[in-house]
């Protein structure tokens, strides 16, 4: 049996060929014609986008940060400046082995765990070929050092960029402020453009408040960079527009006095021009050295400032809340002749107590004995609680919460700084509202001697006095007097604010309370007469001692026996001259016992200095003080 096998199609297999051969060419001829779509595509019709995209990956824009304006006082003092300040610089793409370097390193120039710390961090951010910050703020000595041994660190070198400083280190720490390095919280706040290449940002004080002004415009420059993004050339350079520098009122001589007065001691002094409402000193005590703050303070010491009792971070003059005690005073009288009280014009008898009743709680005064028969000028110028019980009683609460507002207590007072509390003037509806309880008639009389609920900030106190001697003229008080821009004659006066003034039913009101606080310094009962012997000018003042507990009805206070940190504050308000006066101070010594003799003399020696009055000359804290 024979098998037959198939005969080859040919003409099949030809056809089979030819039909794959033209699907095969019409997939080529559709995608070449895509192609040839697209190419036209890219080359005319999006050429711009993609050239625009080109220039852009070689072309970048970088940010120029601008000079941060500079801080004088007054008389041209520098108290915040721009120093150059050397760093040691890293360039990661450089160094092989980084952990021998640095450990080499530290044999040269001393390198904490905070700086290693924060240069790691900064390593994961920047690119290989970027100089990394290792060390800030290197002195002359670490300098020279590392510069003789520089050929032994490839990649590290020592850059010189301005950073802030304060020459004066403490001195108006707490009303300069400080600097310091730009956080997530700062950024989450921030205008991204204007403080793109900046790393410092104002944190407290002047610097925070005068933010917009001090820190100036962004500039800009185009380079040429690789694909890595090195840098090649610059190709056009827009410059940053400086800060505006700021010139305070402040007289730093009369800040230095005032500082080294409350040396070793806790509280605070707040100096003021009653005219212009321009803060002449305002010293929180005690202080600390904002350089610190700059670049980024170390753990141990930021703990050891905030931890302390005395808390130097603490601005006392602003955010410090104290019973005014007897310097409210003067306010009290003023609302008792304008009310015209009985009591305002007739002698009151006091044998050392008060009671609102015959079967009543005695409210002591600070004399045991009394001070028998007082008028008003007498009852200021000893400061006869008696007298001024009598008074409380007789406006009532809710008159002495509406008169003493007038003068600004328990409000803000609208000083050119943030921070600042308000202090408290009470009245029944806010004990109602705050405590939840009803207003008492002892309360009252409490009150009128400015203990209780009463408080009230030095800053606060100033003003007040300041509205005082100007006989109800009130200005808001203002740190910066005017704006300079630099390299330009671009100057701005900021002009005074003025409140509404208080007016008095009868103007001679004024002359009778101010006659009782000239009688307070240069009357022969006077209780702070010491501290205006040999004045050789007229002045007035109010003594005040607030205290720090209460003291049971027959209990007795014993300074030596109670604990330092429980003795009453001292406080002391003035002006000067009585006349046509041109300052006005607020001062307080925590735990300083009487206002007369802890309070009452750092006033005399500013009024002196401040008045030309001032003996000999000298520097405080590198501050030339003269004569006036």
């Amino acid at each position: 049996m024979s098998l037959s096998l198939p005969l080859k199609d040919s003409a099949g297999e030809s056809t089979l060929f030819r039909s794959r051969v033209l699907v095969a060419g019409l997939g080529i001829a559709l995608l070449t014609l895509a192609l040839c779509v697209r190419l036209v595509y890219l080359q005319f019709v999006s050429h711009e986008h993609y050239q625009n995209l080109s220039h852009n990956n070689r072309v970048n824009i970088l940010p120029l940060a601008p000079t941060r304006g500079l801080i004088f006082d007054r008389n041209g003092v520098v108290l915040a400046q721009n120093a150059p300040a050397y760093s040691l610089e890293v360039v990661p793409e450089a160094v092989a082995d980084m952990d021998s370097l640095l450990k080499e390193l530290r044999e040269i120039v001393a390198v904490s765990e905070l700086d290693e710390r924060r240069f790691r961090k900064a390593l994961r951010r920047k690119k290989a070929f970027q100089g990394v910050p290792l060390r800030f703020l290197l002195n002359e000595w670490e300098v020279a050092s590392f510069a003789v041994n520089r050929h032994r660190f490839p990649g590290v070198d020592i850059q010189a960029r301005l950073s802030r400083d304060y020459p004066l280190g403490t001195l108006a720490a707490h009303l300069v402020g400080y600097v310091g390095r730009i956080n997530e919280a700062d950024v989450a706040k921030l205008d991204a453009v204007a403080y793109r290449g900046t790393r410092h940002i104002g944190k407290v004080g002047i610097e925070r408040s005068y933010e917009g002004l001090l820190h100036g415009d962004p500039g800009y420059q185009q380079v040429e960079s690789n694909a890595a993004g090195r840098t090649l050339q610059v190709l056009e350079r827009t410059p940053p527009r400086p800060g505006n520098d700021l010139y305070l009122h402040l007289d730093a001589p009369l800040q230095a006095l005032a500082e080294q007065a409350l040396a070793g001691l806790r509280g605070a002094v707040v100096a003021i021009d009653p005219n212009s409402g321009g803060i002449l000193a305002l010293v929180s005590a005690p202080s600390y050295d904002p350089n610190l703050f700059v670049n980024g303070i170390e753990a141990s010491r930021y703990r050891a400032l905030r931890d302390s009792p005395a808390r130097p971070l603490f601005n006392r003059a602003l955010d410090g809340q104290y019973p005014p005690g007897s310097t409210l005073k003067p306010f009290v009288a003023l609302a008792a002749l304008e009310s015209r009280l009985e009591q305002a014009g007739k002698k009151i008898f006091c044998p050392g107590w008060y009671q609102l009743s015959e079967e009543g709680r005695k409210y002591r005064d600070w004399k045991k004995r009394g001070h028998g028969h007082v008028s008003m000028t007498d009852a200021l110028a000893q400061s006869c609680d008696v007298y001024f019980y009598d008074i409380a009683r007789a406006l009532g609460i809710q008159r002495m919460h509406d008169f003493l507002v007038r003068f600004g207590f328990g409000e803000k007072t609208g000083i050119d700084l943030r921070g600042e509390a308000a202090g408290l003037m009470p009245s029944p509806r806010w004990k109602r509202k705050a405590r939840g309880k009803p207003w008492y008639p002892g309360e009252t009389l409490i009150a009128g001697i400015g203990q209780g609920f009463v408080l009230t900030t030095p800053v606060q106190l100033a003003l007040a006095t300041a509205a005082l001697a100007n006989l109800g003229e009130r200005v808001v008080p203002r740190v910066v007097a005017r704006t300079h821009h630099l390299g330009g004659d671009e100057e701005t006066i900021i002009p005074a604010v003025r409140h509404s003034p208080i007016v008095m039913q009868r103007k001679k009101n004024w002359q009778r309370v101010i006659n009782g606080m000239v009688q307070v310094v240069h009357g022969r009962r006077g209780t702070a007469r010491s501290s205006g012997f040999g004045a050789r000018y007229r002045f007035a003042g109010k003594t005040g001692t607030a205290q720090v507990f209460g003291l049971r009805q027959e209990e007795e206070y014993k300074e030596k026996e109670v604990a330092k940190h429980l003795r009453d504050h001292g406080l002391f308000i003035a002006f000067a001259p009585a006349k046509k006066p041109r300052i006005a101070i607020a001062v307080v010594v925590e735990n300083g016992g009487s206002g007369s003799h802890s309070a009452a003399p750092i006033a005399r020696r500013l009024l002196d200095q401040y008045l030309g009055q001032g003996v000999g000359q000298k520097k405080v804290a590198g501050v030339e003080m003269g004569a006036g």
